[in-house]
């Protein structure tokens, strides 16, 4: 093969050269898909070493390097290779580079992965570039690439063909690599702070640990339904029964067979936590002291940007208890009311629809999410939250119409939901039950007794403080993400026919 020759007769359709190219090249080169090629050094170490290289200097050092070519000028003198550290420049040139290297350039097309190993220099503009001695090609790609500049333009495609928009989207190579650190940063800070990391099941037989509709499979072997994970906290919770440990934690895959927004995906990534002898004051703490480190490993600081906002995860937080925030938004003090009836009136009386069932603790939250959510833009412990809509957690003392519960906001968005444990189990019980009823009404037959957990409670858990946070929420507020399948890789979507 030589220069002149090998695209001689070559279509004119994209696709269909690359697939001629490819056969060329079997013919002339054997393997195009070799399964060895060792480089001596990834990109970004080339520009580590030699950063303090003058222009239009040129060493004797040759080093291995490898990449997917991004550009090529001058028929492929110049070429640009990324690899997933950076780019580096190839020169092929008759001056510097043998026929037979230079031979394979006219087959080389934007988005072939190939080796060059050459000498290092720096060119008279300051380009690190490597003088090509030999060039391997390592993938024959048979498609084209998205126009660089651009990448992908259509949304829906980036995130069906997430490869290509990593492969032509900086911003979101970036953002998934900072979620990689961001994931890796939660783990440290829990194994630092004395947490052990556990895995629990996600095929579970009876569904529990959220109010949530599961994902339905089966176990032919078993021959039995099960469901996938909705939460891991009743198996974690049996975890903090056994003694392993008093301070338990994992980072977990949820699935919820439920709605699709920017915010809410049907599978999702939590951190949930279960600590013995704490409460929930002491993992307000926790949360403070995790979300500042987080914040400080993507931006170096405390302070960032999402969207139009700046935002301070320096501690401490706000604060506010649930019937205080709704008292101070609307006027309603519901700590005044004795009755349902009353809780309901008052919430008809601000302007909203109420079903003829709700009870006080559900007027509250009601009205706290439809006027208070929105304004909670800086981090803040919302606390105090109704025992009716909290099943889990340990009533306040002096107030049992509530409970020691937090959940923390930032940007109008839950982020984390956290409980001082109830292990009461006679109590612990009669809710469970209640719940199972409530679910039962509402038609979700496959709901059923968590005997196991119920039978593990009975043997004794020490009080704790519990802690789940949506880690994927919380990856969009640090990375500036507008949704939440943008820092989720391979997000669920519509099968492509319809």
């Amino acid at each position: 093969m030589n220069e002149k020759t090998a695209t001689a007769s070559l279509s004119s359709d994209a696709t269909e050269v690359r697939a001629q190219k490819l056969k060329l090249l079997r013919e002339q080169i054997g393997d195009v898909y070799p399964a060895h090629f060792h480089r001596t050094m990834t990109n970004a170490e080339l520009a580590a070493k030699y950063e303090s290289l003058e222009p239009d200097t040129e060493t004797q050092d040759v080093v291995t390097v490898a990449g997917r070519v991004f550009s090529s000028r001058n028929s492929g003198m110049f070429m640009d290779i990324h690899d997933a550290s950076g780019k580096i420049q190839i020169f092929s040139h008759k001056d510097t580079t043998p026929e037979e290297a230079r031979a394979l350039l006219p087959m080389i097309d934007i988005g072939d992965i190939i080796g060059v190993t050459g000498i290092v220099r720096r060119t008279k503009r300051g380009e690190l570039t490597i003088n090509a001695k030999t060039i391997t090609m390592l993938t024959k790609s048979l498609l084209p690439m998205p126009e660089k500049w651009h990448g992908l333009s259509d949304i829906e495609l980036r995130y069906r063909k997430r490869h290509l928009d990593i492969m032509t989207n900086e911003e979101s190579k970036l953002r998934f690599q900072q979620r990689s650190r961001i994931v890796s940063g939660i783990r440290r800070f829990m194994e630092n702070d004395g947490f052990m990391e556990v895995e629990t099941p996600m095929l579970h037989s009876v569904y529990g640990g959220a109010t949530a509709e599961p994902f339905k499979t089966h176990h032919n072997t078993l021959k039995l339904d099960m469901f996938l994970r909705i939460a891991p906290e009743l198996y974690l919770k049996r975890t903090l029964v056994s003694g392993l440990t008093d301070k338990v934690f994992e980072i977990n895959r949820n699935f919820r067979n439920e709605g699709v927004s920017t915010r809410h995906n049907p599978e999702f990534t939590m951190m949930e936590c279960y600590w013995a002898y704490a409460d929930y004051e002491d993992v307000m703490d926790l949360v403070e002291r995790l979300f500042a480190e987080l914040a400080l490993l993507v931006h170096g600081k405390t302070e960032f940007t999402y969207g139009d906002k700046e935002i301070s995860f320096k501690g401490p937080f706000r604060r506010v208890a649930m019937p205080d925030a709704v008292k101070e938004a609307t006027g309603i003090d519901f700590l005044a009311m004795k009755t349902d009836e009353e809780a309901r009136a008052a919430t008809r009386a601000a302007g909203f629809e109420v079903e003829k069932d709700w009870t006080w603790g559900e007027c509250l939250a009601f009205v706290f999410e439809e006027k208070v959510e929105q304004t909670l833009i800086q981090p803040a412990h919302v606390t105090h939250f109704p025992k009716d809509i909290s099943p889990f957690a340990k009533e306040v003392p002096g107030e049992p119409r509530l409970v020691e519960r937090f959940e923390t906001y930032c940007n109008t968005w839950e982020l984390g939901n956290a409980f001082s444990e109830l292990n009461d189990p006679e109590e612990q019980r009669a809710r469970m039950v209640e719940q199972l009823e409530q679910a039962h009404a509402r038609g979700e037959k496959a709901k059923q007794l968590d005997d196991e957990f119920l039978d593990a409670i009975d043997q004794g858990m020490p009080p704790a403080g519990g802690l789940g946070i949506g880690v994927d929420r919380l990856i969009m507020l640090l990375t500036d993400a507008p949704s939440i399948r943008d820092v989720i890789l391979f997000p669920a979507r519509r099968h492509k026919a319809d």
